[in-house]
């Protein structure tokens, strides 16, 4: 196998009051494929995180503003979230980032753990 597959769940914390809106607004960037970069963006900006950061973002990489913003409040972009949130909560995730393998959460979180865990699964 010479490739990895990489799904990424939402799973905003309670204490974070930035969390849910940012990962609406990610679940709307996926939506015009940018996720990732729009990822990368909230990532390197956590601390000063706000709706008109998220609308910079998302001008920043060319997303059609009125489907952005559409998005980040439809039904469907919540119920999205709502499952990515049932699912953390059925594996049991109690902090972010969670990072599983084949459903086994990680727990020596470097990159030789995580690498020991990938050669075990390919084995």
């Amino acid at each position: 196998m010479d490739s990895v597959k990489i799904v990424f769940k939402n799973y905003p914390l309670n204490f974070h009051k930035m969390a849910r809106p940012a990962a609406m607004a990610g679940i709307a960037a996926a939506n015009q494929g940018k996720f990732w970069a729009f990822h990368d963006l909230l990532y390197e900006n956590h601390k000063t995180l706000s709706e008109e950061k998220f609308n910079q973002f998302a001008e920043q990489l060319k997303l059609d503003m009125v489907q952005f913003k559409r998005d980040m409040k439809s039904s469907a972009t919540q119920k999205i979230l709502q499952r990515d949130i049932e699912a953390g909560g059925n594996a049991d995730v109690t902090g972010t980032p969670a990072i599983f393998i084949n459903g086994r959460k990680v727990q020596q979180r470097s990159l030789e753990g995580i690498q020991k865990m990938i050669d075990a699964e390919l084995k």
